[in-house]
């Protein structure tokens, strides 16, 4: 079983910055890749940010500049360094990986239960 806990979220103002964590644990052979997704109320869930193991990066264009992801191999942990928020970044934010669970095969998606993010404006 693996399982992913964010942690960081909460009510900010317009402007405000905000660090997401999301730690993976349980049977882990190896990660792929970690990122965040969210979803706004009546809107379908979008990638935001996601960092490969070998540390290349992949941002929506909506936060590039203000978003920065970041990764801790070793405690499996992934964060989510958000600067000059907006209201429009209110959301769930939910953490995925994609990782192998033992060696071989393809790796699986796992997800977090999602973190509540909103901005005040």
């Amino acid at each position: 079983q693996v399982q992913l806990v964010e942690s960081g979220g909460g009510l900010v103002q317009a402007g405000d910055a905000l660090r997401l964590s999301c730690a993976a644990s349980g049977i882990i052979f190896s990660i792929k890749a970690m990122g965040w997704y969210r979803q706004a109320p009546g809107k379908e869930r979008e990638l935001v940010a996601a960092i490969i193991s070998g540390g290349s990066t992949n941002y929506a264009d909506s936060v590039k500049g203000r978003f920065t992801i970041s990764r801790d191999n070793a405690k499996n942990t992934v964060y989510l360094e958000m600067n000059s928020l907006k209201p429009e970044d209110t959301a769930v934010y939910y953490c995925n990986a994609n990782l192998w669970a033992r060696l071989g095969g393809r790796p699986t998606d796992y997800w977090g239960k999602g973190t509540l993010v909103t901005v005040s404006s």
